[in-house]
Order: structure tokens, then C-alpha cells, then sequence
């Protein structure tokens, strides 16, 4: 019999046949993380714009990943922008691989931010074989945002293999797709 620790169990077992909970245990699963979780076992779990009760969904559904929390690997989803923070943004690149990961750095109250929102959608959408990820520059996430070197919104990385390759400054969507391109080409 194998002890499990909700949330925190590990996939796999310790010599004695027991799983243990993390290290750290600093920051656990929102309620939220936990209902989306369950609503994925069970069956529950539906995509914005198509009924529960379609095939389509059905099959998008299962290509949607919860919000993992703890030791998870988390795996990216590609054709829709994902909104991170200062703790899923890290987890994020490092599961999406050799993908190029696409960083929106935005502030809600920047208008060229908005602007370029919709843009930056469609792009996601185009581009299926690219993570796009949406970072709001708050001051909850300001420790992540000086890490990664911002001056002005909106900025956008271009990150391949957990390195940042590329950087456009500004709302200009031109820039933006050249810097998508000239990634996905080297």
C-alpha cells in the first residue's frame, strides 16, 4: 500500500514502497489548482468556446493541461497564451523543451499593451509549434520581471532552449513575427 499526500504525492515511489511529499512545501495548490485538477480526472474539464458534450472538446480537452503545483512538470500549451507568474514562468520554459517560448511582458494599465493583445493572440493561434506565455508586470511578479531585464512595456523575449535569444521592445508586431521567424529558422 503506497501513501499518497493529496497534491504533493510524487509519481514515483521511495525504496520502502512509500511516496513522500517535496521539500518544500512553501507554496501549495490554490483551490482553484485543485478543482481544475479534479474536474481533469473526472472528466470534467472543458475548453472556453466548445460544450462539454461535443467530440471536439472531448478531444481538445485532453490535449489541455491543468495548472500543476508542487514537483509537477508542467507542460505548456501550444495555440493559446498562457498567462504565468513569477512561479509558473520557470516550470513553463523548462517544459516546453526546445520549443521557442514567446514572452509577452505587459502592465494592465499600458495602452500599446492592448493594443498588441489581440495581435498577439492570433499569432498564438498560427503558430502551433511555438509556447506563447503573457506575463503582467505587476508588483507581485516585479522580482521575475528584473530578472528577465525589463525597461518598457510591452517587451517581448524570444526564448529557445531556456535561453532568451531575442528581444523586441514595444508594441510593433512587424518585429515581433521577423523575431518569431528568425528563431524558429536558427
Amino acid at each position: 500500500m503506497a501513501f499518497q499526500s493529496s497534491a504533493w504525492a510524487l509519481r514515483s515511489p521511495s525504496p520502502s514502497g512509500f511516496r513522500s511529499a517535496p521539500r518544500n512545501l512553501s507554496r501549495p495548490c490554490s483551490k482553484s489548482q485543485l478543482d481544475l485538477q479534479r474536474n481533469a480526472k473526472e472528466g470534467n474539464f472543458s475548453v472556453v468556446g466548445f460544450p462539454n458534450s461535443a467530440q471536439k472538446s472531448r478531444d481538445r480537452a485532453s490535449l489541455v493541461q491543468p495548472p500543476r503545483c508542487g514537483l509537477d512538470v508542467v507542460a505548456p500549451t501550444v495555440g493559446t497564451v498562457t498567462e504565468v507568474d513569477k512561479d509558473t514562468f520557470w516550470p513553463l520554459v523548462k517544459g516546453a523543451g526546445e520549443k521557442i517560448v514567446v514572452l509577452d511582458m505587459y502592465t494592465q494599465w499600458c495602452g500599446p499593451c492592448k493594443v498588441i493583445a489581440p495581435k498577439f493572440k492570433e499569432l498564438s493561434e498560427k503558430h502551433l509549434d511555438v509556447v506563447f506565455l503573457k506575463l503582467d508586470c505587476n508588483q507581485e511578479n516585479k522580482p521575475l520581471a528584473k530578472e528577465l531585464g525589463i525597461k518598457v512595456v510591452p517587451t517581448f523575449k524570444i526564448i529557445k532552449g531556456g535561453e532568451i535569444v531575442k528581444e523586441v521592445r514595444g508594441a510593433k508586431y512587424d518585429d515581433l513575427v521577423l523575431a518569431i521567424e528568425t528563431a524558429k529558422t536558427s
